[in-house]
């Protein structure tokens, strides 16, 4: 009988320990990712641009809070949060909490579902086989979750608000040219609005959007943005080892579902993100993150384009 039931209660014990760790270990385990991006050109001076995204914030993750708000001893010359900032209706007031000091920085920022709508249960075993798109479709419910509040406190900071929008900045000696997108997870997306060549006469084009959406990225490609940033991912948030994500809860494919790759001709940068949702509070080989991402001239092969 005790060989009888030794096997199921190791399993009970590991898979405890693997959520254990999971939940509490790896979910506050904060990584800073830094890459280099050739994207200017040759004898311009390069920037320093801070990537976050996906904080998922509730009232009272103060280690979440205060490693982000160390992030300003980085000095960045821009800060690009692509959405996904709220996880609770109380929670614009510990998001700029978080920010802190970055908020005297350039910024631009998009909204990401989350943003506008609280988070509900949802089987996590789901996003393997669809992602949640439908959810929020079937729902057709008004946005709970006070996003104007968070983009007024941004914009009064001077970020630009970039949904559906173009905007320009001078950044660390150059002139960023960036379009933006709201959230196509719920159908927000204008592309249309933005829509149009760049201006050869920025030194840089960046595209900005939470959900890395390849109808979108392509039309950011074809009009010549040569960096696009994004979130939404997770970067899979439960992996499995010497596999990668299981899911990437949009169309990107798996080997892009986090950090920096060639997109056909273009650089694309997907963040991992800061949390996860209230619902599913756990990561597995997929640590939170943010990025530095150096923009530096091009050196031949080394660029996409």
């Amino acid at each position: 009988m005790r060989k009888l039931y030794s096997v199921p209660l190791a399993l009970a014990g590991a898979g405890a320990a693997t959520f254990g760790y999971a939940s509490l270990v790896e979910r506050n385990w904060f990584r800073l990712r830094r890459f280099d991006v050739p994207v200017l050109a040759p004898g311009r001076p390069s920037v320093r641009v801070l990537h976050v995204s996906d904080a998922h914030l509730t009232p009272g993750r103060h280690r979440l809070i205060d490693w982000v708000r160390s992030l300003d001893a980085l000095e960045p010359d821009l800060v690009v949060n692509t959405g996904d900032s709220l996880g609770h209706r109380d929670a614009v007031g510990p998001f700029l909490d978080a920010l802190g000091p970055l908020l005297d920085r350039p910024g631009v920022f998009v909204y990401g579902s989350n943003d506008l709508y609280s988070p509900t249960f949802k089987n996590p075993l789901r996003y393997v086989w669809r992602t949640s798109k439908s959810d929020y479709a079937k729902r057709r419910r008004e946005p709970d979750l006070p996003y104007r509040e968070l983009a007024s406190s941004l914009r009064a900071a001077g970020w630009l608000d970039l949904n559906n929008r173009i905007g320009r900045l001078k950044i660390g000696g150059l002139d960023v040219e960036f379009g933006g997108i709201d959230d196509s997870h719920i159908n927000r997306d204008r592309y249309d609005k933005i829509a149009g060549p760049v201006d050869p006469q920025a030194d840089v084009h960046l595209g900005v959007l939470h959900s890395p959406e390849p109808r979108n990225l392509d039309r950011f490609v074809a009009d010549g943005y040569d960096l696009m940033l994004a979130g939404h991912t997770h970067g899979g948030q439960v992996c499995v080892p010497f596999y990668g994500a299981l899911a990437t809860n949009c169309g990107i494919d798996r080997p892009r579902v986090k950090g920096l790759h060639d997109y056909n001709g273009a650089w694309l940068h997907v963040s991992a993100g800061l949390g996860t949702s209230p619902t599913a509070p756990m990561r597995f080989c997929c640590p939170p993150e943010a990025a530095l991402l150096t923009l530096v001239p091009r050196e031949g092969p080394t660029s996409p384009r």
